[in-house]
């Protein structure tokens, strides 16, 4: 299958160039960053949506980020091109994860209901240190955050591209974000996510 004909999903973003050698320092978008050590064959996205095919020569991690070495990009210059750019593998290449949790790529779309009331629909997955993961919901215009915390789950159902919570009274307010107070309460739920592997930085959603 071709690169354009197949289905791709996002493992890091690069953010800098480290080195003088044509290294780049990617923000880890995956909840598996040793699975670089298989993965020779990488693609990146630009931000014009052009994607092209990179082999990994080497890769470590430094502080926050994976710092990637690609064959061909052997200065800054080289590097500075991949600046912004996505590092995918193609989505069938991704880690699997325990039964019954699921990726950012797989919740982004899914309608989310709160005892059976309609919330509104996925737009995104945010993680934060110290926080369980929050689902970023539009209803029409209007933007709601939920931590997406196990206790909270009560089924998703990924090919129904639903998903049902049981969330406490009062925690739901629809005319304003979550309060810092909520946030800080929902750190200590446990999380069951995956970010990508995330399309993906735990039942709640997991990154490839």
């Amino acid at each position: 299958m071709s690169a354009d004909a197949q289905e791709f999903i996002t493992i890091a973003r690069v953010a800098k160039t480290q080195g003088r050698h044509g290294e780049v320092a990617a923000e880890l978008h995956t909840d598996f960053p040793e699975k670089f050590a298989e993965r020779a064959r990488l693609f990146a996205l630009d931000a014009d949506g052009k994607r092209r095919e990179l082999r990994l020569e080497s890769h470590w991690l430094h502080k926050s980020y994976v710092v990637l070495k690609f064959a061909g990009v052997a200065s800054i210059s080289d590097a500075e091109s991949l600046i912004g750019s996505e590092i995918q593998v193609p989505r069938e290449q991704r880690a699997e994860i325990e039964a019954g949790a699921a990726y950012v790529s797989d919740l982004v779309g899914c309608e989310v209901f709160d005892h059976g009331r309609a919330i509104g629909s996925v737009k995104d997955v945010q993680f934060g240190a110290g926080e369980a993961p929050l689902l970023q919901i539009f209803k029409g215009a209007k933007e709601i955050l939920i931590p997406f915390a196990q206790e909270f789950i009560a089924g998703i159902d990924i090919e129904g591209k639903r998903v049902e919570m049981k969330l406490p009274a009062g925690m739901l307010e629809l005319d304003a974000p979550l309060s810092e107070e909520e946030k800080s309460e929902a750190g200590g739920a446990r999380s069951g996510t995956r970010k990508q592997e995330a399309g993906g930085r735990k039942q709640a959603p997991g990154r490839n």
